[in-house]
């Protein structure tokens, strides 16, 4: 069994992997920057050890210093969170190198899956349902062609993407060169790789993703699924669990497919299917070969701690639970808290002056900040993760009203008076929404005033 853990990430998702750490009665080691010398987990953790200045790329996605600080302290396995190096194969590759155990998949499952080409490819050939596009890399000379193979409107997408970048929507064919154009130049400059993918562009779907878990020697389970429509700028704001669009026969049926799929792969550790939904149909669009940042809804309705599992089939415990063994329960809503301007998301860091988290039943609330913790300028600006819980949706969205309330944040700006609009708003509460109303509903309320 693995019997030091260190955590290769910081803010709120560092706290909840130490936490899972302390209860199965293992050490844990913090690595941070400068600027994070006085985080919470920092404090917590059996070790720590500082890898480096604020710039992320000399601190957290130091590979050197990372495995450095491995050695140091005896550390026999690293868990990355989210973002980071998480989905990074090279560094999967040195930890395994130095004999330090990776907690996640395979460097070839994350490579596999981290190019959206070859990962629509195996999507296929596992049997997942994919939105028609094309067979591959489009080129400057064959774009019109695949276009009108595939109709338009059309997206065109890099193949190294994530998070918006490098992804255009032509919606004729006047608009395709300069749409196509901008896609190659923001991938070029975002990743490194300008080549781009072409997909049938959907009107107003749903995004929705499948939570699995794989033991690598062929048993793996789902999770259900989680409803993470509501975004802004292609980044999620607002999940669920289950989604408010599906029924127990689809929820069930794209779950198994997800599920087989694995078992197929021989895939190891917790991984997400995410895909566009629209007319009872499932468009697989990427797997995310990590843990989400949403995770925690799915905690809620299954009781199933996704980082306990990751932690045991890394060790070579294999799952916990069987499919059959697994039963949903209640729905759950999780509102991102980040340091921003509610209405023009500018970054707010500064100095916490008060900080108040609600409780009560059903409720939770990942955050590593806490009074007089100064927010540092460098990182993402998400600082906490509300979760609510309920036996019912009505029942967790009473519940989010009430808690949004009692959830104090002062010395900075914050978010939450965007949920408490969102909780009182009728689409909302109805679940009518789709990728797009979020920005169109901030649209208005800028329009208005």
């Amino acid at each position: 069994m693995i019997s030091k853990i260190l955590i290769a990430n910081r803010g709120e998702i560092a706290l909840r992997v130490l936490r899972a750490c302390k209860e199965l009665g293992i050490a844990t080691v913090a690595v941070h920057s400068t600027a994070d010398a006085n985080a919470m987990h920092v404090r917590l953790a059996d070790e720590s050890v500082c890898i480096g200045p604020p710039p992320s790329r000399d601190s957290y996605l130091n590979i050197h210093q990372i495995v450095a600080a491995c050695e140091i302290t005896g550390a026999d396995a690293v868990h990355p969170g989210y973002g980071f190096l998480s989905e990074n194969a090279k560094f999967a590759d040195i930890l395994d190198a130095h004999g330090i155990t990776f907690i996640g998949p395979t460097a070839e499952h994350i490579r596999m899956m981290g190019d959206k080409i070859t990962a629509k490819q195996t999507a296929v050939a596992l049997g997942i349902p994919v939105v028609p596009g094309s067979d591959g890399e489009v080129t400057p000379e064959n774009a019109l062609e695949t276009a009108r193979k595939i109709g338009f409107p059309v997206l065109i997408k890099a193949t190294a993407g994530g998070g918006g970048r490098g992804m255009k929507v032509a919606k004729t064919e006047a608009d395709l060169e300069e749409a196509f154009n901008t896609a190659r130049s923001e991938a070029a400059a975002a990743f490194g790789n300008d080549a781009v993918y072409m997909e049938k562009y959907l009107g107003k779907p749903r995004h929705i993703e499948v939570q699995v878990v794989g033991d690598g020697e062929g048993n793996a389970i789902h999770l259900g699924e989680r409803d993470c429509s509501l975004q802004r700028r292609h980044q999620k704001v607002w999940e669920e669990a289950n989604s408010p669009a599906l029924n127990v026969e689809q929820r069930m049926k794209i779950g198994q497919i997800c599920a087989d799929a694995m078992k197929k792969m021989k895939y190891r550790g917790a991984g997400t299917i995410e895909f566009l939904y629209e007319n009872g149909e499932f468009y697989f669009i990427e797997m995310n070969t990590r843990l989400q940042v949403e995770h925690p809804i799915t905690e809620a309705i299954t009781g199933i701690d996704l980082v306990h599992e990751q932690i045991r089939v890394a060790s070579g415990a294999g799952l916990s639970v069987t499919q059959e063994e697994i039963h949903f329960s209640g729905h759950a809503i999780e509102c991102r808290i980040n340091a921003e301007d509610p209405r023009t998301f500018v970054p707010s860091p500064g100095t916490i002056t008060h900080f108040h988290a609600p409780g009560g039943l059903g409720v939770r609330v990942d955050s590593g900040a806490y009074a007089g913790y100064k927010i540092p300028p460098y990182y993402d600006s998400l600082i906490g993760k509300l979760i609510v819980h309920g036996r019912t949706r009505v029942e967790c969205m009473m519940r989010l009203r009430r808690v949004l309330d009692e959830f104090v944040v002062d010395g900075i700006k914050t978010t939450l008076p965007l949920f408490q609009d969102l909780v009182s708003n009728q689409d909302i509460a109805n679940g009518d929404y789709d990728i797009h109303w979020l920005e169109k509903y901030l649209a208005d309320e800028k329009a208005q005033g």
